[in-house]
């Protein structure tokens, strides 16, 4: 049976929430009593996981050098998204908000991205199969729970998944710096899909020529760009800004 590794509390502490049967195994800092992990091992308890405590050199190695707050778990993969989630979306969602990575590959970024996705309210992040971020570990720790409450819909060929978004009525937003119009005079209120390219390669041709409109981030000192994932917010949240003022 096939299983990965979590860690971080806000992740296992989503999905035990959700989904406590994926649960095989949790692993605690031996000797760490506080009243941040004791909870979590009296719910997991409750649903019969079985706890081990180890020595914090144990669970280093298990997290592979990344900072686990002295908790991991042994989980059962989750539900995978791809291009057919996308027609479901669209149908429950009577305003479809998503956000388009392409080329990402930091688990890091990803996880940044995901926590702003959730937080501005958007319906799916998609992301290639290829030369993507995946969601391990790392991205979801970073997410801070948002990798279990915003589906990451893996496409094998975006600009085709792009061309169907926008047969669907979805408008297809791109960011790229050298283009005129800035993101706070777009109109963002409609289907949208944001889409953030790679940093420093931004977004590949293909990705770019399926854009309806292209919008750059204003700025007015002296670095030449944002990281990915504070990009990423900057235009989600202006998207949830523009329908707030709409709908009031």
């Amino acid at each position: 049976m096939s299983s990965e590794l979590i860690f971080g509390f806000h992740s296992i502490e989503a999905i035990l929430a959700k989904e406590p049967e994926r649960f095989l195994e949790i692993y605690a800092l031996k000797g760490r009593e506080d009243k941040r992990l004791n909870p979590v091992l009296e719910q997991a308890r409750r649903f019969g996981i079985s706890v081990q405590f180890m020595q914090r050199a144990a669970l280093d190695r298990k997290a592979d050098g990344e900072q686990h707050q002295g908790i991991i778990a042994n989980i059962k993969p989750g539900k995978t998204y791809n291009e057919r989630d996308l027609d479901t979306i669209l149908q429950t969602n009577t305003s479809p908000f998503f956000l388009v990575l392409d080329g990402v590959t930091d688990p890091h970024n990803l996880g940044a991205c995901l926590r702003s996705a959730d937080a501005a309210g958007v319906h799916g992040l998609i992301v290639p199969k290829d030369k993507s971020a995946k969601l391990n570990a790392t991205a979801r720790k970073v997410a801070c729970g948002a990798a279990e409450t915003v589906p990451l819909i893996q496409v094998t060929n975006l600009a085709r998944t792009l061309r169907d978004l926008k047969e669907a009525g979805v408008w297809i937003v791109g960011t790229a710096g050298e283009t005129d119009t800035e993101l706070f005079d777009a109109s963002l209120t409609v289907f949208i899909a944001i889409v953030m390219g790679a940093e420093g390669d931004g977004m590949r041709r293909l990705t770019r020529e399926h854009c309806d409109v292209l919008v750059k981030i204003p700025m007015v000192g002296s670095v030449s760009s944002l990281n990915v994932s504070v990009a990423t917010g900057v235009c989600l949240f202006e998207v949830l800004r523009q329908r707030k003022a709409v709908a009031v």
